[in-house]
């Protein structure tokens, strides 16, 4: 009796239909640097967020995007390439993300440091997912954009939206995250003027409290190159915690009504996270050149950049309008919760 197993699709027709999308995906990716090198204080990861969702949104977006057949027939045809890129280069972004991890940066830091850091996580998490299910954020939402307030933002986002099955609900998260994220560029150095803190514990804060690590960078910065350092180590512990996060979201989702069978033929870790987990092992070994790190470095920003264009691309405008006020409000409590910890973490190893 034949099999009624569809065959494969031939490579070459897999890639002709992702072609467009990809092509598509690196055009927005080389717009949005370009934006970014015209204007600096715009993040450019943020700026592939918003192209991403511009060009899958207005009708009058680029040509290529629209094709023969109009705006409708154009999205369709580079939507497998845009969606193959927001699920596959973000696993590999997050991959390269663990070279910029040196276990001895986190050891440095003691016992007591690395407990505030964590302490701090767990109350950014749980506290962004109360606010997100006070303003009844719908589907998995909730727990995404806990994820990425509390560890790295959008590459939280998409580590746990693979890990738990649930991408479709991960391109409103990643605007919010984008939005808070980018706006605390601008919002921390002002608060800190009433603060007063020392240029070490206002970089303390920007990475324990701000989400992506070039948003780290860009606000820590504005207060010196102390600042700066004690930023990227604490935002670096954050970052570690992207794998037990992500392993504790997939079991969580397994063990709700219905998950089990859904992931059954699933990994409990994924592989993109058991990679990032290598990779973090191997930074720290200290035996790869800073040739090496330095490119993977420029290749995690560029796969990563592609993933959100991705991800902006599956933002349908019309249907976050119509919960806005709710999503922004859960964003803007969270960014607060988020802060307040970032601020207790500051504390505890000032103490």
């Amino acid at each position: 009796m034949p099999s009624s197993t569809p065959a494969p699709a031939a490579p070459g027709r897999v890639l002709g239909r992702l072609l467009p999308g990809l092509a598509a995906a690196a055009a927005v990716v080389a717009a949005a640097f370009g934006l970014h090198a015209l204007l600096p204080g715009a993040p450019a990861l943020s700026l592939c967020v918003l192209l991403g969702a511009l060009a899958s949104n207005l009708p009058w977006g680029p040509a290529a995007a629209r094709g023969r057949t109009g705006a409708a027939g154009g999205k369709a045809r580079v939507s497998p390439g845009m969606a193959w890129a927001a699920r596959h280069l973000m696993r590999a972004g997050i991959v390269l993300l663990g070279l910029q991890l040196v276990l001895a940066d986190v050891a440095a830091l003691g016992v007591g440091g690395v407990a505030a850091i964590a302490v701090a996580v767990a109350v950014a998490f749980g506290g962004t997912w109360l606010a997100a299910k006070l303003f009844r954020l719908p589907g998995d939402q909730p727990v995404l954009l806990a994820a990425g307030f509390s560890i790295c933002g959008a590459s939280a986002i998409g580590a746990m939206a693979q890990a738990r099955g649930s991408q479709r609900d991960a391109p409103v998260p990643v605007a919010l995250v984008t939005l808070c994220g980018t706006l605390a560029i601008a919002a921390l150095p002002a608060a800190n003027a009433a603060l007063g803190l020392g240029a070490v514990d206002f970089g303390r804060w920007v990475g324990a409290s701000v989400h992506d690590v070039g948003q780290v960078v860009a606000t820590a910065q504005t207060a010196g190159a102390a600042a700066l350092a004690a930023a990227v180590v604490v935002k670096l512990v954050r970052v570690l915690a992207l794998a037990p996060v992500t392993l504790l979201g997939a079991l969580a989702a397994r063990r709700a009504p219905g998950g089990g069978a859904a992931r059954a033929g699933a990994p409990l870790v994924p592989l993109f996270v058991a990679g990032f987990a290598a990779m973090v092992a191997l930074r720290s070994t200290g035996l790869l050149p800073d040739a090496v790190l330095d490119a993977a470095a420029v290749a995690q920003h560029l796969l990563l950049a592609g993933a959100l264009v991705g991800l902006g691309f599956a933002i349908d405008v019309r249907a976050l309008f119509r919960t806005a006020w709710r999503a922004t409000a859960a964003a803007l409590t969270a960014w607060l919760v988020v802060a307040a910890a970032g601020l207790g973490a500051v504390a505890a190893m000032a103490a």
